[in-house]
């Protein structure tokens, strides 16, 4: 029986993203239409972290537009048929074990708990035959974007960060934990402008109240270029939950090569799952 290698899932998600990047389309800043939500696993539950991203790269990268991924058997259970010749992708899942040490000398004995990565094949719809009509929908109608803002509103209204509107720019002082803000009027569209919001206020979960992250001391430094990747990953799940526009603005781009060298300076960059939803 010919056994084959164990996938390396880690450095196969890291690369589909690194070359994402270097080709000037990193996946959660295309302002996609079709895959402006967030990866579907088959009972239309969202994914989380990491497949996100990945997820909407794969999608990007091979032309899909449904948001829906399943396994081959869960395809089986809906009545559909994972077309001859397609290859699948991943999703990635954290799992936790305990494991009990006994001391040879004391006799003692101590619980560890150990944390470890799972994953499965998932297909999209678009390379099953067979599926419900839903699981193919109908791309997103441009003109009801407006009538998601309310929602989107109502969101961001309740996260507990100061927000001043005012001046002629956009960004977080950890120093007194606000987010100053242009007024809304100023932005080319008011979803432009909560989609600057949610990035902004992305950032204020790194205070030193919540996440504690290390922000930068100057412009462009790694802990600088770190945060900006954070605050726009969490900018862009938060976009695709309310169906806003995600664009790469130009203060953005200028950080693309620092992305490039965080993600290639550690192997495992992509298992830090970020549960931001």
């Amino acid at each position: 029986m010919t056994r084959h290698p164990r996938p390396d899932v880690a450095q196969t998600i890291t690369d589909l993203i690194l070359s994402k990047i270097e080709t000037g389309t990193a996946p959660w800043l295309k302002p996609w239409s079709a895959l402006s939500q967030r990866p579907l696993r088959h009972n239309g539950v969202p994914y989380a972290g990491i497949n996100v991203f990945f997820l909407w790269a794969v999608a990007e990268s091979r032309g899909f537009s449904s948001p829906y991924w399943m396994t081959y058997r869960q395809s089986a259970e809906l009545g559909g048929q994972v077309r001859k010749g397609e290859s699948g992708s991943f999703s990635v899942f954290y799992s936790t074990a305990h494991k009990t040490d006994t001391d040879r000398q004391t006799g003692e004995t101590s619980e560890k708990t150990i944390r470890f990565m799972k994953w499965n094949h998932v297909f999209c719809a678009d390379q099953i035959d067979g599926l419900p009509a839903h699981y193919h929908p109908a791309p997103p109608d441009p003109a009801a974007i407006g009538a998601l803002s309310a929602r989107a509103q109502a969101f961001l209204d309740a996260v507990p960060i100061k927000v001043i509107h005012g001046g002629d720019s956009a960004y977080y002082s950890p120093l007194v934990d606000t987010v100053c803000l242009p007024h809304p009027w100023a932005f080319h569209s008011i979803e432009a402008y909560f989609s600057t919001r949610a990035h902004e206020i992305s950032h204020g979960t790194g205070h030193v109240s919540r996440l504690n992250r290390q922000f930068g001391k100057r412009f462009g430094d790694d802990a600088y270029a770190f945060e900006e990747l954070v605050a726009g990953l969490a900018q862009s799940i938060l976009c695709a939950e309310y169906g806003l526009p995600n664009e790469l603005h130009d203060s953005h781009a200028a950080y693309v090569g620092h992305w490039l060298a965080l993600w290639r300076g550690e192997h495992n960059a992509s298992n830090r799952e970020v549960s931001i939803m």
